[in-house]
């Protein structure tokens, strides 16, 4: 397991390397020129090309992808062009709320989509099962602001429950509306997801043989069919929280939640490059931890799985 965690490393440092590359150059192929819109759209040429000089933006392009590698490599992330402060301490302010929010829907997803495939699957084929498959299809097609501002108005303006918007402070009421809305939304994949891997293990000879010993359903489900079914499920919810934690944008507007997915969402429309490589390197790294997390977890559902 030893070598196959720094085995996974390394190709983890290549990955991010990749990132890097592929956007900084995607950035620097989007027409807006940052030195014109920090100057205004008034201002003169020689002050637009005064500041694309103060910020390197007059050098070709590798030589400045070449400049940020090395700031990279001693954990500096740059400078933000529109704030005029450090990127990594923009980014750090935000980490707080964005974990907050990032656990709560991540946890709500599993509370409602967890039991929801298991009672599917046991279900399957019955006027229930067709019952709970449309309303999970309902909640994937469902857009999360429109259910976000509908929750909003409900319990918010209505009923007035939850407050309407913004950061708690880790106060759990200014959690439950986006949790809530974003659990509705991406439970679905997790009911869909898990009736599926379960029906399919449920039909195979180790299940059959152990229903033909007269062991009780639920000890079938529990010991035999869970621990083999969840591989897919851990799968996607590894990636599904390294996304989360890189911030939800929809999520967090709707709700006033001020953390990483509104300010990538500012620093793409502010052209803030140092800021929105911060925050594509910070989703890249994330992924690719929790990536790295499910594999390491597959040994433990399956001990059949090894890492040679």
């Amino acid at each position: 397991m030893g070598a196959y965690i720094i085995r996974r490393l390394g190709q983890a440092i290549i990955v991010l390397f990749g990132i890097s590359v592929i956007a900084f150059v995607l950035l620097y192929a989007v027409p807006a020129d940052p030195a014109r819109i920090i100057a205004g759209p008034h201002a003169p040429a020689s002050v637009v090309a005064q500041i694309r000089k103060d910020l390197g933006l007059n050098l070709p392009v590798y030589q400045q992808y070449l400049h940020y590698l090395w700031h990279l490599l001693h954990g500096n992330l740059g400078t933000s062009y529109i704030y005029h402060r450090p990127v990594i301490n923009m980014i750090g302010e935000r980490m707080g709320p964005t974990a907050e929010l990032a656990v709560g829907c991540w946890i709500a997803e599993l509370l409602f989509g967890i039991p929801l495939g298991i009672y599917t699957a046991r279900r399957a084929n019955s006027k229930r099962d067709y019952i709970v498959s449309a309303l999970a299809l309902v909640g994937i097609s469902i857009p999360v602001y429109w259910l976000g501002l509908l929750l909003l108005v409900v319990f918010g303006f209505k009923i007035q429950i939850f407050p309407i918007g913004g950061f708690g402070g880790g106060a759990i009421q200014y959690l439950v509306l986006p949790a809530v809305t974003y659990g509705i939304t991406g439970a679905a994949y997790y009911t869909r997801l898990l009736k599926s891997s379960m029906l399919d293990v449920m039909n195979q000879d180790y299940v059959r043989t152990a229903r033909a010993k007269g062991a009780s359903e639920n000890r079938i489900i529990w010991r035999h069919v869970m621990r083999n079914a969840l591989i897919p499920v851990v799968t996607y919810a590894g990636i599904d929280v390294g996304y989360l934690l890189a911030g939800v944008v929809l999520i967090e507007e709707t709700f006033n939640w001020n953390g990483l997915g509104m300010l990538a969402y500012q620093s793409i429309q502010n052209q803030d490059i140092p800021v929105i490589m911060g925050t594509v390197l910070l989703l890249a790294v994330f992924v690719v931890i929790f990536n790295l997390l499910v594999d390491i977890a597959y040994g433990f559902l399956d001990p059949r799985i090894r890492y040679d």
